[in-house]
């Protein structure tokens, strides 16, 4: 399986419901709190030229927010996203 990222910080509904879809489906993931982390915040704005959490890496790719991530479900491409290769 391909790891998952989560990029969080402690007060986000968005990133509750994107966990809980992750953790629903049986899917590991990595949480990292960006809160107190200044640079890695910065990173996180540079690479996604998102301000939002949470920011969501399939592998290296990044796939944006909940919303993202549940149409991605939806339309069955994220269960194709995970497979091994």
């Amino acid at each position: 399986m391909v790891d998952v990222t989560v990029y969080t910080t402690p007060i986000c509904p968005y990133c509750v419901r994107a966990k809980a879809l992750l953790n629903r489906k049986g899917i590991p993931f990595t949480e990292v709190d960006v809160s107190q982390d200044h640079e890695r915040r910065a990173w996180l704005i540079e690479t996604t030229g998102k301000r939002t959490v949470p920011q969501i890496f399939i592998g290296d790719q990044a796939i944006g927010g909940s919303d993202d991530l549940h149409e991605l479900d939806r339309r069955g491409e994220l269960d194709k996203m995970l497979a091994p290769l």
